[in-house]
């Protein structure tokens, strides 16, 4: 494990060493991150300043929502970036060569590719948290900012499985679907808001199928004071375990592998 993580800190110091022989490209293509984001941030301000509230939650309790679900995101992209380019691999034969090393070839897919570039549109949701957190109307304590975390960290996991979901299906398809971007580029979109506005049928599908609401939406409400049950701040642990299904789909997708020839 020790090795692993060091192995993997190398990995990620000969991304970094090489983006920063481009180093305007790379300090330009950050900051292009943090505009993108931030656009979304001032649409949400100016509808904000018309309708005040949408479905009884404020600006600043969706700014909270907004800034998880764009913090988790861009970790999972951050880190996860390899199975979202996946395709590429299978295409050019590198996968081939990958199958022969003694590593594990989820280690080598993410050690493949690290988006240190999206690190202005990380540099904006802290922006946003701090703004929403202490605009949020929510009575901070330690309970409350460990359940924060668990969002974080459940909401990074969700992403990164739906990374290993696209890449998986690349083994049958021996390209990316576009239609898995509704799930991963889309949710993240969703995520400006409380996922429960979108309706029952909606959110049904957030918790039941595919588990945003559970790191997102159901936390949110215990944080906020709209429930009192505790173990709702462990919501985003149960989302977790969306995480065994993908992996299962890879190691499906992996034995069924056959070469592209090239």
């Amino acid at each position: 494990m020790g090795k692993g993580i060091k192995l993997y800190w190398k990995h990620v110091q000969i991304h970094l060493h090489s983006m920063m022989q481009y180093k305007v490209s790379f300090f330009m293509t950050a900051v292009g991150q943090f505009l993108t984001s931030f656009s979304v941030f001032l649409g949400m301000f100016f509808m904000f300043q018309r309708f005040h509230m949408v479905d009884n939650y404020t600006y600043g309790q969706c700014l909270l929502c907004y800034a998880v679900t764009l913090a988790a995101f861009t970790m999972a992209e951050v880190f996860f970036r390899g199975f979202d380019t996946f395709a590429s691999c299978i295409a050019n034969g590198e996968f081939d060569r990958m199958m022969l090393r003694p590593k594990g070839l989820i280690f080598q897919v993410i050690c493949k590719k690290v988006e240190l570039t999206k690190v202005g549109r990380l540099l904006q949701a802290v922006v946003i948290f701090c703004y929403a957190i202490p605009n949020c109307g929510v009575e901070w304590n330690g309970m409350k900012i460990m359940g924060l975390i668990f969002m974080l960290i459940g909401g990074t996991v969700v992403f990164s499985s739906l990374f290993i979901v696209h890449a998986a299906i690349c083994f049958f398809t021996l390209e990316g679907l576009e239609i898995v971007n509704i799930f991963t580029y889309g949710g993240q979109e969703f995520g400006k808001y409380p996922y429960g506005i979108y309706g029952k049928r909606v959110l049904a599908i957030c918790t039941y199928l595919i588990p945003y609401a559970l790191f997102q939406y159901y936390p949110f409400l215990y944080l906020i004071g709209h429930r009192t049950e505790i173990w709702y701040l462990f919501l985003p642990l149960v989302s977790c375990i969306f995480v065994i299904p993908c992996l299962l789909l890879w190691r499906f997708g992996v034995r069924h592998y056959k070469s592209t020839g090239s």
